[in-house]
């Protein structure tokens, strides 16, 4: 199967410290074009290590479908509107799927949808 587009399509990861600041974040998305779905999920529990300390937080978890053209300017507007000093922000390719769902997204992108 070919992935609509010359770039193809992108799943992007970002956390967010609450339910409503992962809506906001995925519903920004999505009113700005910059993602053509975007699902919150949580809460999940998230252990890192921040200036020198380890870290268990509750968080919550927003994965949006993007494409590959469409994510430097997805990820420098989750910087802005996060309320973190460095959020998460991570893209992997997607390398297969449904054709019909993969053009939907690159149209969604594209202010071309008509949902």
């Amino acid at each position: 199967m070919t992935v609509p587009g010359p770039e193809g399509t992108v799943r992007v990861e970002t956390t967010v410290d609450g339910r409503e600041g992962a809506e906001r974040v995925a519903r920004s998305l999505i009113e700005h074009r910059l993602a053509a779905c975007a699902q919150v999920s949580g809460p999940i529990t998230s252990f890192y290590r921040w200036e020198g300390e380890v870290h268990a937080d509750e968080e919550w978890l927003v994965v949006a479908k993007t494409s590959a053209d469409r994510v430097d300017a997805l990820t420098a507007h989750v910087v802005e509107i996060h309320p973190y000093d460095v959020p998460e922000v991570v893209a992997v390719p997607v390398t297969g799927g449904n054709a019909a769902y993969l053009e939907w997204v690159a149209d969604e992108t594209r202010g071309g949808g008509t949902a």
